[in-house]
């Protein structure tokens, strides 16, 4: 097993990492919502990209990324959805999140033409996000439910955070949001 912190493309997982994932989501959420599948994990888009970070041999904390061309107001923008975001119990509070985090938005940076992250939350966490450098952005979302993959659901309000994919800073065009799939 790997310590330390692994940037990953999906295909590139072993088995020993796609057992590692499990256990790290297993272990938060298997009584809520059910065993993680690495292809459709709860029904949110899978990562292309994932980060792993291990303490010693167990997996301690994950951020995955999707890229992903959606619709902003008239616009198309690429997007690294971010999703899965993840600290096992021992590690929370130490700074391993935030650490993971920016090793992802470096990941990004590094990719072909994406623009942005981009992530959706909970409110409560959006200070753990803003620290890790994303800002908050308002506006209407439209993606298809994880749920049943089938209907279109519409939000408003609730919390949407960006950051820059590219070296230098751009900005990010005003109007509503279509994901074009299930959100991450």
């Amino acid at each position: 097993m790997r310590e330390g912190i692994h940037v990953l493309r999906h295909a590139d997982l072993t088995v020993a990492d796609v057992d590692a994932l499990q256990k790290l989501f297993d272990g938060e959420y298997l009584k809520d919502f059910g065993p993680w599948t690495p292809n459709a994990p709860y029904g949110y888009s899978p990562a292309d990209t994932h980060v792993l970070a291990f303490r010693g041999r167990d997996l301690a904390a994950h951020v995955g990324f999707q890229r992903r061309r959606i619709a902003v107001g008239m616009r198309e923008v690429v997007v690294a959805g971010t999703g899965g975001v993840l600290v096992d119990d021992g590690s929370r509070g130490t700074g391993l999140g935030g650490l993971v985090m920016r090793r992802a938005q470096q990941a990004m940076r590094t990719e072909r033409d994406i623009e942005f992250g981009f992530l959706g939350c909970r409110p409560e966490v959006v200070p753990f996000y803003e620290k890790a450098g994303w800002v908050q952005v308002h506006a209407t979302e439209r993606c298809i439910s994880r749920l049943d993959q089938k209907s279109v659901v519409q939000t408003e309000g609730g919390p949407i955070l960006i950051c820059s994919g590219l070296r230098e800073t751009s900005e990010w065009p005003e109007g509503d949001i279509d994901l074009r799939g299930t959100p991450w």
